[in-house]
């Protein structure tokens, strides 16, 4: 795949890891606001992106539309990314306070690829990812070939399990509307902190820059 794929590292929570992250090529970072994730934020600052020119992107499951918007303004937030049972009619709301929305959807082979045809007119991006009751970051790599059920236009994220020993395998995907790639527990020392040398061996891979080895 020789397109510039968007790149997002998603579970971020400590502001040093943070730190050391921003300092490498991603396109978008992602803060979860879903308090029963160990990749919850919990009270970082949101000042300590002030420093920083990147894009951000808040994970809520289920959130009042009033607690979304909070958080949006307090982050500045670039994009809503919900995970939970959000129905098109809660997207267009928040489609119509001019703000970019990513819908998640958990895949196996039971996923049924029709329902994402109400959402389609409702949503900036798809996220695909491994379906699980913890609403991701399972670390498990679902079957890409049930993308082949995918039958829309709307753009998407490939996630779920994705690191350095499939990478090679995502990059192969022909897939056009497969716009990007998020990036989590796979490149972690624990929930929400980052092997910052795993995540540059990442991002080489992914743009087919040679890996020294040490």
């Amino acid at each position: 795949m020789d397109r510039k794929l968007v790149v997002k590292v998603c579970g971020m929570k400590e502001a040093s890891n943070i730190a050391s992250l921003l300092q490498l090529p991603v396109d978008f970072i992602g803060l979860i606001f879903y308090a029963k994730s160990p990749r919850f934020v919990g009270n970082l600052d949101p000042q300590i992106f002030d420093q920083y020119n990147i894009r951000k992107a808040g994970v809520f499951v289920d959130q009042p539309l009033e607690e979304i918007l909070e958080k949006q303004q307090a982050f500045q937030l670039d994009v809503i990314q919900l995970h939970g049972q959000e129905s098109p009619t809660f997207c267009q709301a928040l489609k119509n306070k001019g703000l970019t929305v990513w819908k998640a959807f958990g895949v196996n082979t039971e996923f049924d690829f029709g329902i994402l045809d109400a959402y389609s007119d409702v949503v900036d991006l798809f996220l695909f990812d491994t379906k699980t009751p913890a609403h991701g970051g399972s670390g498990n790599t679902f079957d890409w070939d049930l993308l082949d059920q995918y039958s829309g236009k709307t753009p998407y994220l490939l996630s779920g399990g994705i690191g350095v020993h499939n990478l090679a395998s995502a990059l192969e995907q022909k897939d056009s509307r497969m716009v990007g790639l998020d990036l989590n527990s796979k490149l972690e020392i624990a929930p929400g902190l980052k092997d910052i040398d795993l995540v540059q061996k990442a991002l080489k891979i992914i743009h087919h820059e040679p890996i020294s080895s040490r």
